[in-house]
């Protein structure tokens, strides 16, 4: 079975508005190596059409070109988008209906290297169905104390254990964890 991994970008205050993290080369390098771990995406609709607006092919002339491996990387990889509202995708999309814990299940028991799962909402629905393998947090050294929180309404405690930690330049540390 593949796993389904998730990585989010968080402030020490627990933020992920993605607008307040720090923004390097080498965290940009990271996530691309994290998407390249994976066979597929997984997005709820509002992920979905961030990243589309953000990294479609061919960028703006205002993105650094040191964006472009990650433009890339996203850009090509296969994306399963849960929405009931959308009715039409492209971008390599294929539309997620029905039960969310089937559809999730079915796709991680298809044979490849991993599933990889951003956002917040939709994580947060995975988490309370024991689907998530793998959580990632890079923890940016910022307080920015506004914005959306990581797992409000949570149904039950998942204990973590760390397997991996990395340390960026910016400060940023990556702290990977498995479920117990």
């Amino acid at each position: 079975m593949r796993p389904l991994r998730y990585s989010i970008n968080v402030t020490l205050d627990g933020c992920v508005d993605h607008r307040v993290g720090l923004v390097d080369e080498e965290l940009h390098r990271h996530s691309a190596d994290i998407l390249a771990r994976a066979d597929a995406l997984i997005f709820g609709r509002v992920t979905y059409e961030m990243m589309a607006s953000a990294w479609r092919l061919p960028l703006s002339d205002e993105m650094p070109e040191w964006t472009h491996p990650f433009a890339e990387t996203i850009d090509a990889a296969k994306k399963y988008v849960v929405s009931s509202t959308l009715t039409d995708l492209d971008w390599n999309s294929e539309l997620v209906r029905g039960d969310l814990g089937e559809a999730v299940t079915r796709l991680k028991q298809e044979p490849g290297k991993g599933l990889y799962v951003g956002g917040v909402t939709l994580p947060l629905a995975l988490a309370n169905l024991g689907l998530i393998d793998e959580y990632e947090f890079v923890v940016h050294p910022r307080l920015v104390g506004h914005g959306p929180t990581l797992f409000a309404g949570l149904s039950q405690i998942v204990d973590l254990e760390l397997v991996d930690r990395q340390d960026f330049s910016s400060g940023a540390m990556a702290l990977r964890y498995e479920p117990q």
